[in-house]
């Protein structure tokens, strides 16, 4: 009896330890410290962290306060860029220096407004291509949708931040991740496509990283480009043009076909042109996918880093594809 009641109390104290540990908050979260357990599920450490390399443009994709692939290369990028030993491992010294680059808070509230709410969303999306294009526009899904992708967020961990909040009211706040930027990068001297790391980073004249990217780059039915291109033109809320001879896989018809504009057309809602005729760096609707699945050849971002690598480029940019990691980065990155 005694051991039953021992182990009904200890299963109680891992209850209410697991409970605490996923206490998400803006006390929580803009506090935390740095933290080496492998604790499963949202950590408040790997978020804030997230949100800190999301501002430092070392971005890990879909914030969603797990130690995920894009979490890791992004730790490895930014510990490449400041001196540390790339190991993709948030170790104390990382922590360091990357709760250096920032002093505002991790998390932050935001008052919905009525053109948040009011869209105008679109509902239902098909999943064949041929039938999205007979929409009018390729438009959120609903509130929660825009407000995630705004906040670089996954749709579900922004619910957990906000539990009980509808996103259907005007001036409900919400708190959401603070991922304010700033000025888009100046003097860019090339973009690489690293096609085997699955990132695209952003240099200048030195070598110096300016930003880095996950990325979903090409396939072996339709794999990217070699080589080096050049950026021809910024199409900023693109419609896409299918042509036949792309020959996509689930694609039936033998038609061309346009689709409307819209973050949820196939290329987002940016469209960066490059000199190598149909193969362009662009956005995408699911953000969840970038750097896990591949693309029917072109370099696909999250929309969010799609335009904050479109607000820096220009005609002419230098964008070189490479098969391999980049030996050597410089130190230094911003």
């Amino acid at each position: 009896m005694i051991r039953l009641v021992l182990v009904a109390a200890a299963a109680l104290v891992m209850a209410c330890g697991a409970t605490a540990a996923a206490k998400l908050d803006a006390t929580t979260v803009n506090n935390a410290q740095f933290d080496d357990s492998e604790a499963k599920g949202v950590s408040a450490s790997v978020l804030k962290a997230e949100i800190l390399l999301d501002r430092a443009r070392f971005s890990p994709g879909l914030i969603d306060g797990r130690g995920t692939e894009n979490f890791t290369k992004a730790i490895r990028a930014f510990q490449a860029a400041n001196g540390l030993p790339p190991d993709g491992k948030l170790t104390r010294e990382t922590w360091d220096k990357l709760a250096a680059t920032s002093s505002s808070p991790a998390l932050e509230t935001y008052e919905l407004t009525r053109k948040d709410v009011h869209g105008p969303f679109t509902k239902r999306i098909p999943a064949r291509m041929e039938r999205m294009a007979r929409l009018r526009r390729l438009g959120y899904h609903n509130a929660v949708e825009k407000m995630a992708e705004r906040f670089h967020v996954s749709e579900q961990l922004l619910k957990r931040l906000n539990p009980g909040v509808g996103f259907r009211k005007a001036g409900r706040k919400l708190l959401v991740p603070a991922v304010t930027r700033g000025d888009p990068p100046g003097g860019i001297a090339n973009v690489e496509v690293d096609k085997s790391a699955r990132q695209v980073r952003v240099l200048d004249a030195s070598g110096k990283v300016l930003a880095v990217y996950p990325a979903s780059i090409g396939s072996q039915e339709k794999p990217a480009p070699s080589g080096q291109a050049e950026v021809k033109r910024v199409v900023h809320n693109p419609t896409y043009h299918y042509d036949p001879a792309f020959a996509f896989k689930g694609v039936r018809t033998k038609r061309p076909f346009t689709i409307a504009a819209g973050p949820n057309n196939p290329v987002g809602l940016v469209w960066i042109d490059l000199s190598i005729e149909s193969y362009g760096i662009h956005g995408t609707p699911d953000p969840a996918k970038i750097g896990k699945t591949f693309s029917h050849g072109c370099i696909r971002l999250t929309n969010w880093d799609a335009e904050d690598l479109a607000a820096g480029v220009q005609k002419g940019t230098k964008v070189v594809f490479t098969d391999e990691a980049v030996g050597s980065i410089n130190q230094g990155a911003q």
